[in-house]
């Protein structure tokens, strides 16, 4: 599985693609082969703040519910709709599939964040692919 470049990478397996003062977050496909078909895809309203490595919502597939965690704080601007009644796109395209777009409090927190190498280093030693 190859990782888009433009993502940074949290240890917990979500991803953030910054644009300007804006990002948009998802979990990558790792996560997704981890937890397996995803039938239900909980996030926050439009409006609620997030704060950088705290739960901002869960999903649940088939095997388990997992939370989720925000790579970067700051205020959500959008939930991707579709999720409510389609939350299986995640499994079809996790690496693409956004779940919320946030306005970014402090965009220095994606410097703590992994780069795509850094991130593919990391799930090989979890024994991922």
């Amino acid at each position: 599985m190859s990782y888009p470049a433009e993502l940074k990478y949290t240890k917990e397996h979500e991803w953030i693609k910054p644009d300007g003062d804006l990002a948009a977050i998802g979990i990558t496909d790792y996560a997704q082969q981890a937890l397996g078909d995803i039938v239900f895809v909980e996030l926050p309203k439009v409006g609620s703040e997030i704060m950088a490595g705290k739960s901002f919502g869960s999903v649940e597939s088939v095997k388990a519910v997992s939370d989720l965690y925000a790579p970067a704080s700051g205020k959500v601007t959008e939930v991707n709709q579709e999720l409510a009644t389609a939350p299986e796109k995640i499994n079809h395209d996790a690496n693409r599939t956004w779940m919320i777009r946030v306005e970014l409090k402090n965009p220095a927190e994606l410097n703590t964040l992994m780069s795509v190498s850094d991130y593919e280093r990391f799930i090989q030693e979890e024994g991922g692919h």
